[in-house]
């Protein structure tokens, strides 16, 4: 990631990444545009990333990979299927010179959206049976 001015949005971030690793910021971008269309783009410490009802998940670049923050429980759901990048407890690192992985991509955005909703639901469920308090007159 280049040492520069926090970006203001989306195509600042990518506009100041070295060429080599533009176009797989603009693929990133494109699938989690396709796959979560509501998404909304923001810049949250210093990196793209998109919310749905909740943070959905961030990118970034560094020198000599690309990094995808899904966090945790999307490492453990898709933990076959990425043995052959690098992991860490929320994070996914892809080289910059392999094709970027569409496929499983798409599938981690799919995963973290019903994620979200999940969560969105599971809180609203929770706060309509929580029991009424009583007001003293």
């Amino acid at each position: 990631m280049n040492a520069s001015p926090k970006p203001a949005n989306f195509d600042e971030y990518i506009a100041d990444q070295p060429p080599k690793v533009r176009p797989m910021l603009k693929k990133l971008r494109q699938i989690v545009r396709k796959t979560a269309p509501d998404a909304k783009e923001v810049i949250s410490y210093g990196m793209p990333a998109y919310k749905l009802h909740g943070m959905l998940l961030y990118f970034a670049a560094f020198t000599n990979h690309y990094s995808l923050f899904a966090f945790p429980s999307a490492i453990v759901a898709f933990k076959d299927r990425l043995k052959g990048y690098e992991t860490s407890k929320g994070t996914i690192k892809f080289p910059l010179d392999k094709p970027v992985p569409v496929k499983l991509i798409t599938e981690i955005v799919k995963f973290k959206v019903r994620e979200n909703i999940n969560k969105q639901l599971a809180k609203a469920l929770a706060k309509k049976t929580q029991p009424k308090r009583n007001r003293k007159p």
